[in-house]
Protein backbone atom coordinates (compact mmCIF):
# COMPACT_ATOMS: atom_id res chain seq x y z
CA UNK A 1 0.00 0.00 0.00
CA UNK A 2 1.25 3.87 -1.11
CA UNK A 3 2.29 5.68 1.97
CA UNK A 4 0.15 8.78 2.88
CA UNK A 5 1.68 12.10 1.71
CA UNK A 6 2.16 14.11 4.27
CA UNK A 7 0.42 17.75 4.12
CA UNK A 8 3.14 20.33 2.26
CA UNK A 9 5.65 17.78 1.00
CA UNK A 10 4.60 18.18 -2.13
CA UNK A 11 2.84 21.86 -2.14
CA UNK A 12 -0.43 20.46 -1.27
CA UNK A 13 -3.17 22.76 -0.63
CA UNK A 14 -4.12 22.64 3.48
CA UNK A 15 -6.62 25.09 3.24
CA UNK A 16 -9.28 25.97 0.29
CA UNK A 17 -8.22 28.37 -2.68
CA UNK A 18 -4.61 27.17 -2.71
CA UNK A 19 -3.16 28.00 0.73
CA UNK A 20 -0.01 25.55 1.13
CA UNK A 21 1.69 24.33 4.40
CA UNK A 22 4.08 26.70 6.20
CA UNK A 23 6.44 24.20 6.09
CA UNK A 24 6.91 25.08 2.63
CA UNK A 25 8.84 28.33 3.89
CA UNK A 26 12.27 25.49 5.22
CA UNK A 27 12.25 23.67 1.93
CA UNK A 28 13.97 26.18 -0.73
CA UNK A 29 13.61 23.79 -3.70
CA UNK A 30 10.12 23.61 -3.64
CA UNK A 31 9.94 27.58 -3.62
CA UNK A 32 12.42 27.44 -6.97
CA UNK A 33 10.34 25.10 -8.44
CA UNK A 34 6.84 26.97 -8.19
CA UNK A 35 8.91 30.38 -9.16
CA UNK A 36 10.45 28.33 -12.11
CA UNK A 37 6.92 27.12 -13.24
CA UNK A 38 5.78 30.55 -12.68
CA UNK A 39 7.53 31.54 -15.43
CA UNK A 40 11.22 33.41 -13.90
CA UNK A 41 13.77 34.09 -16.84
CA UNK A 42 17.15 32.12 -16.70
CA UNK A 43 19.99 34.07 -15.39
CA UNK A 44 21.90 35.97 -18.24
CA UNK A 45 25.36 37.79 -18.19
CA UNK A 46 24.89 41.05 -16.34
CA UNK A 47 25.37 44.17 -18.56
CA UNK A 48 27.19 47.10 -16.46
CA UNK A 49 25.52 49.95 -15.20
CA UNK A 50 26.62 53.63 -15.12
CA UNK A 51 26.23 53.19 -10.99
CA UNK A 52 29.30 50.53 -11.56
CA UNK A 53 31.40 53.00 -13.56
CA UNK A 54 32.15 55.89 -11.44
CA UNK A 55 32.43 57.04 -7.79
CA UNK A 56 29.53 56.92 -5.51
CA UNK A 57 28.57 59.98 -2.91
CA UNK A 58 30.97 60.54 0.16
CA UNK A 59 29.02 59.18 3.44
CA UNK A 60 26.30 61.83 5.20
CA UNK A 61 26.12 63.28 8.80
CA UNK A 62 22.52 61.66 8.92
CA UNK A 63 21.31 59.34 6.19
CA UNK A 64 18.04 59.31 4.40
CA UNK A 65 16.09 56.82 2.35
CA UNK A 66 16.78 56.08 -1.55
CA UNK A 67 15.59 58.59 -3.74
CA UNK A 68 13.85 55.42 -5.39
CA UNK A 69 12.29 54.78 -2.18
CA UNK A 70 10.01 58.41 -1.79
CA UNK A 71 7.46 56.80 -1.98
CA UNK A 72 6.94 55.27 1.21
CA UNK A 73 5.47 57.99 4.09
CA UNK A 74 3.57 58.15 6.49
CA UNK A 75 0.05 59.59 5.26
CA UNK A 76 -1.44 62.61 6.75
CA UNK A 77 -4.83 62.76 6.66
CA UNK A 78 -6.76 66.37 6.30
CA UNK A 79 -7.73 68.19 8.89
CA UNK A 80 -10.57 66.70 11.41
CA UNK A 81 -12.43 69.91 11.95
CA UNK A 82 -14.07 68.71 15.59
CA UNK A 83 -10.59 68.14 16.91
CA UNK A 84 -8.68 70.69 17.74
CA UNK A 85 -6.69 73.05 15.67
CA UNK A 86 -3.09 71.63 15.94
CA UNK A 87 -4.49 67.95 16.10
CA UNK A 88 -3.39 65.83 13.10
CA UNK A 89 -2.25 62.42 12.97
CA UNK A 90 0.98 60.69 10.57
CA UNK A 91 0.09 56.81 9.32
CA UNK A 92 2.49 54.37 9.41
CA UNK A 93 2.77 52.33 5.77
CA UNK A 94 2.39 49.12 6.49
CA UNK A 95 2.09 47.89 3.40
CA UNK A 96 5.59 48.98 1.87
CA UNK A 97 7.08 47.56 5.38
CA UNK A 98 8.59 44.53 6.31
CA UNK A 99 9.66 42.73 10.12
CA UNK A 100 8.31 43.78 13.51
CA UNK A 101 10.32 47.24 14.14
CA UNK A 102 9.08 50.28 12.48
CA UNK A 103 11.68 53.02 11.45
CA UNK A 104 11.64 56.54 13.77
CA UNK A 105 10.82 58.44 10.47
CA UNK A 106 7.53 56.44 9.58
CA UNK A 107 6.40 55.76 13.25
CA UNK A 108 2.63 56.66 13.44
CA UNK A 109 1.46 59.99 15.60
CA UNK A 110 -1.09 61.81 16.60
CA UNK A 111 -1.06 65.52 17.89
CA UNK A 112 -3.70 67.00 19.72
CA UNK A 113 -2.41 70.86 19.42
CA UNK A 114 0.79 70.47 17.23
CA UNK A 115 4.06 69.21 18.20
CA UNK A 116 6.26 71.30 20.89
CA UNK A 117 9.51 72.74 20.66
CA UNK A 118 11.19 71.45 23.83
CA UNK A 119 14.19 72.59 25.13
CA UNK A 120 15.42 69.24 27.15
CA UNK A 121 17.61 71.78 28.90
CA UNK A 122 14.78 73.59 30.56
CA UNK A 123 12.07 70.23 30.75
CA UNK A 124 11.44 69.02 33.92
CA UNK A 125 9.76 66.22 35.17
CA UNK A 126 7.87 66.18 38.79
CA UNK A 127 6.24 63.27 40.39
CA UNK A 128 3.90 64.45 43.38
CA UNK A 129 0.66 63.61 44.60
CA UNK A 130 0.27 60.93 47.09
CA UNK A 131 4.06 60.00 47.72
CA UNK A 132 6.33 60.37 50.72
CA UNK A 133 8.84 62.69 48.96
CA UNK A 134 7.88 64.71 46.19
CA UNK A 135 10.76 64.60 43.48
CA UNK A 136 11.54 66.39 40.34
CA UNK A 137 13.53 65.38 37.50
CA UNK A 138 15.63 67.27 34.63
CA UNK A 139 16.32 65.33 31.57
CA UNK A 140 20.22 65.20 32.19
CA UNK A 141 19.57 63.57 35.61
CA UNK A 142 16.98 60.68 34.12
CA UNK A 143 19.66 60.30 31.80
CA UNK A 144 21.99 59.02 34.77
CA UNK A 145 20.06 56.04 35.21
CA UNK A 146 20.68 52.29 34.27
CA UNK A 147 18.81 52.02 31.54
CA UNK A 148 16.76 49.01 29.99
CA UNK A 149 15.49 48.51 26.43
CA UNK A 150 12.06 46.62 25.61
CA UNK A 151 10.31 45.78 22.15
CA UNK A 152 6.74 46.81 22.02
CA UNK A 153 4.00 48.15 20.12
CA UNK A 154 2.00 51.16 20.17
CA UNK A 155 -1.72 51.38 18.59
CA UNK A 156 -3.77 54.47 18.89
CA UNK A 157 -7.42 53.29 20.61
CA UNK A 158 -9.18 54.58 17.35
CA UNK A 159 -6.97 52.79 14.72
CA UNK A 160 -9.53 50.65 12.30
CA UNK A 161 -12.34 52.49 13.68
CA UNK A 162 -13.95 53.27 9.84
CA UNK A 163 -14.38 49.60 10.49
CA UNK A 164 -17.42 50.28 12.42
CA UNK A 165 -18.90 51.74 9.32
CA UNK A 166 -21.45 50.38 7.42
CA UNK A 167 -19.88 50.45 4.31
CA UNK A 168 -16.72 49.09 3.84
CA UNK A 169 -13.91 52.35 2.74
CA UNK A 170 -11.80 51.52 -0.19
CA UNK A 171 -8.99 51.96 1.25
CA UNK A 172 -5.47 50.99 1.87
CA UNK A 173 -4.20 49.46 4.80
CA UNK A 174 -2.06 52.37 6.04
CA UNK A 175 -5.62 54.37 5.84
CA UNK A 176 -7.32 51.66 7.49
CA UNK A 177 -4.61 50.52 9.97
CA UNK A 178 -1.74 53.43 10.63
CA UNK A 179 -2.42 54.16 13.43
CA UNK A 180 -0.05 51.15 14.74
CA UNK A 181 3.90 51.11 15.00
CA UNK A 182 6.06 48.56 16.67
CA UNK A 183 9.70 49.81 18.16
CA UNK A 184 12.45 49.34 20.31
CA UNK A 185 12.40 51.90 23.60
CA UNK A 186 14.92 52.94 26.18
CA UNK A 187 14.90 54.39 29.41
CA UNK A 188 14.09 53.81 33.15
CA UNK A 189 11.15 51.69 34.64
CA UNK A 190 8.96 53.89 36.11
CA UNK A 191 8.65 51.84 39.26
CA UNK A 192 11.58 52.94 40.04
CA UNK A 193 11.42 56.48 39.84
CA UNK A 194 8.07 55.69 41.93
CA UNK A 195 9.74 53.81 44.42
CA UNK A 196 12.47 56.71 45.29
CA UNK A 197 9.03 59.07 45.81
CA UNK A 198 8.10 56.47 48.04
CA UNK A 199 4.15 55.07 47.27
CA UNK A 200 1.30 56.54 49.82
CA UNK A 201 -0.73 53.18 50.80
CA UNK A 202 -3.91 55.30 49.53
CA UNK A 203 -2.61 55.56 46.26
CA UNK A 204 -4.19 53.39 43.13
CA UNK A 205 -3.90 55.42 39.96
CA UNK A 206 -1.33 57.66 38.54
CA UNK A 207 -2.12 60.82 36.41
CA UNK A 208 -0.14 61.45 33.40
CA UNK A 209 0.29 64.87 31.49
CA UNK A 210 1.89 65.96 28.45
CA UNK A 211 4.04 68.96 28.32
CA UNK A 212 2.23 70.40 24.71
CA UNK A 213 -0.44 73.02 23.80
CA UNK A 214 -3.21 70.32 24.72
CA UNK A 215 -1.98 69.12 27.85
CA UNK A 216 -2.78 65.56 27.35
CA UNK A 217 -3.75 63.75 30.59
CA UNK A 218 -4.63 59.97 31.47
CA UNK A 219 -5.13 58.47 34.54
CA UNK A 220 -2.87 55.19 34.81
CA UNK A 221 -3.85 52.04 37.48
CA UNK A 222 -1.06 52.76 39.64
CA UNK A 223 -0.59 48.73 39.64
CA UNK A 224 0.12 49.05 35.97
CA UNK A 225 2.83 51.79 36.70
CA UNK A 226 4.46 49.19 38.52
CA UNK A 227 4.43 46.46 36.55
CA UNK A 228 5.92 47.07 33.18
CA UNK A 229 5.70 50.81 32.26
CA UNK A 230 8.86 52.59 31.00
CA UNK A 231 9.88 56.62 31.37
CA UNK A 232 11.29 56.09 27.46
CA UNK A 233 14.17 58.46 26.29
CA UNK A 234 15.46 56.45 23.15
CA UNK A 235 12.94 55.45 20.07
CA UNK A 236 15.50 52.55 17.85
CA UNK A 237 18.71 53.20 19.28
CA UNK A 238 18.89 57.56 19.11
CA UNK A 239 16.62 60.09 21.09
CA UNK A 240 12.99 60.28 20.92
CA UNK A 241 12.39 62.37 17.88
CA UNK A 242 9.84 65.14 18.87
CA UNK A 243 6.61 64.11 16.57
CA UNK A 244 6.94 61.12 20.00
CA UNK A 245 7.58 62.83 22.66
CA UNK A 246 11.47 64.02 22.76
CA UNK A 247 12.79 64.43 25.27
CA UNK A 248 11.02 62.07 27.50
CA UNK A 249 7.47 60.14 27.08
CA UNK A 250 5.74 56.91 28.76
CA UNK A 251 5.72 53.94 27.24
CA UNK A 252 2.64 52.18 28.22
CA UNK A 253 2.85 48.39 26.74
CA UNK A 254 -0.69 46.73 25.49
CA UNK A 255 -2.73 49.97 26.32
CA UNK A 256 -4.83 52.38 24.33
CA UNK A 257 -2.01 54.50 22.60
CA UNK A 258 -3.25 57.82 24.07
CA UNK A 259 -1.93 56.75 27.68
CA UNK A 260 1.56 56.87 26.26
CA UNK A 261 1.78 60.50 27.46
CA UNK A 262 4.55 62.52 25.35
CA UNK A 263 6.92 65.06 26.12
CA UNK A 264 6.15 64.22 29.59
CA UNK A 265 6.31 66.48 32.52
CA UNK A 266 3.97 65.63 35.40
CA UNK A 267 3.16 62.56 37.54
CA UNK A 268 0.43 62.66 40.25
CA UNK A 269 -0.56 59.70 42.38
CA UNK A 270 -3.86 59.41 43.05
CA UNK A 271 -6.62 57.25 45.17
CA UNK A 272 -8.93 56.96 42.15
CA UNK A 273 -8.97 58.22 38.11
CA UNK A 274 -9.29 61.94 37.19
CA UNK A 275 -11.81 61.76 34.86
CA UNK A 276 -10.38 63.87 31.98
CA UNK A 277 -12.13 64.51 29.06
CA UNK A 278 -9.37 62.13 27.13
CA UNK A 279 -10.88 59.50 28.98
CA UNK A 280 -14.58 60.42 29.39
CA UNK A 281 -15.50 61.78 26.23
CA UNK A 282 -12.94 60.25 24.19
CA UNK A 283 -11.36 57.37 24.53
CA UNK A 284 -14.06 55.25 25.66
CA UNK A 285 -17.26 53.01 23.87
CA UNK A 286 -19.99 54.40 23.23
CA UNK A 287 -22.70 51.33 22.99
CA UNK A 288 -25.39 50.79 20.97
CA UNK A 289 -27.82 51.34 24.36
CA UNK A 290 -26.18 54.42 24.24
CA UNK A 291 -24.34 54.00 27.42
CA UNK A 292 -19.98 54.48 27.24
CA UNK A 293 -17.86 51.90 28.56
CA UNK A 294 -14.93 53.67 30.37
CA UNK A 295 -11.50 52.87 31.02
CA UNK A 296 -11.70 50.08 28.54
CA UNK A 297 -7.42 50.40 28.15
CA UNK A 298 -6.39 47.08 27.43
CA UNK A 299 -5.59 46.39 23.63
CA UNK A 300 -7.28 42.92 22.39
CA UNK A 301 -5.71 40.64 19.81
CA UNK A 302 -5.79 41.91 16.13
CA UNK A 303 -4.05 40.75 12.88
CA UNK A 304 -3.83 42.44 9.37
CA UNK A 305 -2.73 41.42 6.07
CA UNK A 306 -0.21 43.91 4.70
CA UNK A 307 1.23 41.91 1.16
CA UNK A 308 -0.93 41.55 -0.73
CA UNK A 309 -3.53 44.36 0.32
CA UNK A 310 -5.16 47.26 -1.39
CA UNK A 311 -3.07 49.07 -3.92
CA UNK A 312 -1.21 45.72 -4.82
CA UNK A 313 -1.61 44.41 -8.18
CA UNK A 314 -0.78 40.70 -8.46
CA UNK A 315 1.60 39.94 -11.46
CA UNK A 316 -0.77 36.58 -12.81
CA UNK A 317 -1.24 33.52 -11.46
CA UNK A 318 1.58 31.69 -9.57
CA UNK A 319 3.24 31.00 -5.79
CA UNK A 320 3.08 34.32 -3.47
CA UNK A 321 3.75 35.04 -0.81
CA UNK A 322 0.66 36.30 2.18
CA UNK A 323 2.53 38.71 5.15
CA UNK A 324 1.52 40.67 7.75
CA UNK A 325 1.12 41.65 11.43
CA UNK A 326 -0.51 40.17 14.36
CA UNK A 327 -0.59 41.86 17.77
CA UNK A 328 -1.93 41.63 21.59
CA UNK A 329 -2.13 43.72 24.43
CA UNK A 330 -3.08 41.21 26.15
CA UNK A 331 0.24 39.31 26.18
CA UNK A 332 1.98 37.24 23.26
CA UNK A 333 0.81 36.07 19.72
CA UNK A 334 0.10 32.29 20.33
CA UNK A 335 -1.15 31.22 16.55
CA UNK A 336 -1.85 32.82 12.94
CA UNK A 337 -4.10 31.57 10.72
CA UNK A 338 -4.93 32.99 7.40
CA UNK A 339 -7.55 32.01 5.15
CA UNK A 340 -7.77 32.93 1.10
CA UNK A 341 -12.22 31.75 0.82
CA UNK A 342 -13.20 34.30 3.15
CA UNK A 343 -13.13 31.82 6.48
CA UNK A 344 -14.28 29.00 5.44
CA UNK A 345 -11.08 26.91 5.64
CA UNK A 346 -7.74 28.34 7.58
CA UNK A 347 -3.88 27.46 7.45
CA UNK A 348 -1.84 28.20 10.06
CA UNK A 349 0.96 31.13 9.34
CA UNK A 350 4.50 30.79 10.03
CA UNK A 351 5.41 33.10 12.80
CA UNK A 352 8.97 35.20 12.36
CA UNK A 353 10.98 35.36 15.56
CA UNK A 354 11.33 36.67 17.79
CA UNK A 355 7.88 36.39 18.97
CA UNK A 356 7.64 39.02 21.68
CA UNK A 357 4.71 39.88 24.72
CA UNK A 358 3.07 43.38 23.20
CA UNK A 359 5.10 43.46 20.19
CA UNK A 360 4.29 43.22 16.80
CA UNK A 361 4.86 39.72 15.62
CA UNK A 362 5.61 39.37 11.59
CA UNK A 363 3.30 36.15 9.96
CA UNK A 364 3.79 34.72 6.69
CA UNK A 365 1.79 32.09 4.58
CA UNK A 366 2.39 30.49 1.26
CA UNK A 367 -0.34 30.76 -1.44
CA UNK A 368 -0.63 29.23 -4.62
CA UNK A 369 -3.04 31.92 -6.35
CA UNK A 370 -5.04 30.39 -9.63
CA UNK A 371 -6.01 33.80 -10.81
CA UNK A 372 -9.87 33.61 -10.11
CA UNK A 373 -10.92 35.55 -7.18
CA UNK A 374 -10.36 35.12 -3.74
CA UNK A 375 -10.89 36.75 -0.29
CA UNK A 376 -7.88 37.17 2.09
CA UNK A 377 -8.39 36.83 5.94
CA UNK A 378 -6.15 36.31 8.72
CA UNK A 379 -7.42 35.55 12.80
CA UNK A 380 -5.17 35.72 15.53
CA UNK A 381 -5.04 33.83 18.68
CA UNK A 382 -2.78 35.36 21.75
CA UNK A 383 -1.28 33.23 24.79
CA UNK A 384 -4.92 33.73 26.67
CA UNK A 385 -6.73 32.24 24.35
CA UNK A 386 -8.70 35.22 23.27
CA UNK A 387 -9.26 34.60 19.33
CA UNK A 388 -9.42 37.77 16.86
CA UNK A 389 -13.50 38.08 16.60
CA UNK A 390 -15.25 38.38 12.83
CA UNK A 391 -16.54 41.96 11.96
CA UNK A 392 -19.85 40.91 12.13
CA UNK A 393 -19.52 39.25 16.08
CA UNK A 394 -17.73 42.54 17.06
CA UNK A 395 -20.54 44.79 15.58
CA UNK A 396 -23.16 42.16 17.58
CA UNK A 397 -21.59 42.59 20.77
CA UNK A 398 -20.85 46.32 20.60
CA UNK A 399 -22.63 48.28 17.91
CA UNK A 400 -21.17 50.58 14.95
CA UNK A 401 -21.07 53.51 17.59
CA UNK A 402 -17.83 52.45 19.65
CA UNK A 403 -15.27 54.55 17.53
CA UNK A 404 -12.46 52.85 19.62
CA UNK A 405 -10.88 49.33 19.95
CA UNK A 406 -11.82 47.67 16.70
CA UNK A 407 -10.05 44.25 16.46
CA UNK A 408 -12.54 42.55 13.76
CA UNK A 409 -11.10 40.80 11.26
CA UNK A 410 -10.14 42.38 8.13
CA UNK A 411 -10.76 41.10 4.24
CA UNK A 412 -9.27 42.08 1.12
CA UNK A 413 -11.21 40.70 -2.12
CA UNK A 414 -8.64 39.68 -4.87
CA UNK A 415 -10.49 40.28 -8.23
CA UNK A 416 -9.68 38.27 -11.65
CA UNK A 417 -7.27 40.79 -12.76
CA UNK A 418 -5.32 40.67 -9.62
CA UNK A 419 -6.70 44.32 -8.17
CA UNK A 420 -7.23 43.85 -4.46
CA UNK A 421 -9.80 45.78 -2.69
CA UNK A 422 -11.16 46.29 0.71
CA UNK A 423 -14.32 44.61 1.30
CA UNK A 424 -16.89 43.32 4.31
CA UNK A 425 -17.30 39.42 4.27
Amino acid sequence: MAKRKQPGTDLEPVAGNGLLHRRMFLRGGAVAGVLGAAGLAQAEPLAVPEWVTKPGKRPQPYTQPSPFEQGVQRLLPDQNPLYEPGSASGRTPHQFLEGMVTPNGLHFEVTHNGVPEIDPARHMLVIHGLVKRPLKFTVDSLLRYPMTSRLHFIECAGNSASLYGSTAVKSSVQQLHGLLSGAEWTGVPLSVLLDEAGIDPKAKWVYAEGGDASSVTRSIPLAKCMDDVLVALYQNGERLRPNNGYPVRLLVPGFQGNMNIKWLRRLRLTEGPMQTRYETSRYSLLLADGKTAQFKLQLDAKSIITRPSPGYQMQGPGLYEISGLAWSGNGTVKQVEVSADGGKSWAVAALSGPVLPKMLTRFRAPWKWDGGPAVLQSRVTDDTGYVQPTRDALIAARGNKANYHYNGITTWNVANGGEVTHVYA
